[in-house]
């Protein structure tokens, strides 16, 4: 029961936006392997096929999961990304945000909160989201946890809040850092 009422206090919170509270979850640590996948995401509204393993022969990802599209923090977490893709670029780095909505939905986010500047996976079944160990208990949704994935498939970065203040400041850092080193 109290599980229960902790998950709904949880999704009135991730609806409302009224609070910002941190899920107790396992997400995958830094030095890990990160899990491959291939999903269908939206760009700018135009559907592909996404797969992490030609992503990461361009360089780093930051991978960020996000619990549902159009809710606030999401849509603030997507601007404040979509407003650093030239940072993360200029870093050599790619970004792509994963939730279990439909790709139909994400086709409209991708263009009006991503502002068409990264794509959006759709992982309706939660496949991915498990893999990553970023989903939500009792919840059809992903918690908010951030990875920096270097091109060798080893996790870099692993940065887990419900808050979307820091994502887009962490995992810019890591992107950099690696930079730093490589060159």
């Amino acid at each position: 029961m109290r599980r229960i009422l902790q998950a709904s206090v949880f999704c009135a919170t991730v609806l409302t936006g009224a609070l910002a509270c941190t899920p107790a979850h396992a997400a995958l640590e830094t030095g890990s392997t990160a899990p491959d996948f291939s999903a269908p995401a939206s760009l700018g509204g135009k559907e592909f096929t996404y797969n992490l393993a030609e992503a990461l022969k361009k360089g780093p990802v930051v991978l960020y999961f996000y619990p549902a599209a159009f809710t606030k923090g999401c849509t603030l977490e997507a601007h404040d990304f979509a407003e650093a893709v030239p940072d993360f670029k200029a870093a050599g780095a790619s970004v792509i945000g994963i939730s279990m909505d439909p790709i139909a939905k994400l086709d409209k986010f991708s263009v009006s909160e991503c502002r068409s500047a990264f794509p959006v996976a759709a992982d309706p079944s939660g496949k991915i989201t498990a893999a990553y160990k970023a989903k939500m208990p009792l919840l059809h949704m992903s918690s908010r946890t951030s990875y920096v994935i270097a091109p060798d498939g080893k996790v870099i970065l692993t940065y887990a809040s419900m808050s979307p203040d820091d994502h887009v400041a962490r995992t810019l850092a890591a992107v950099q850092t690696l930079q730093v080193k490589t060159h």
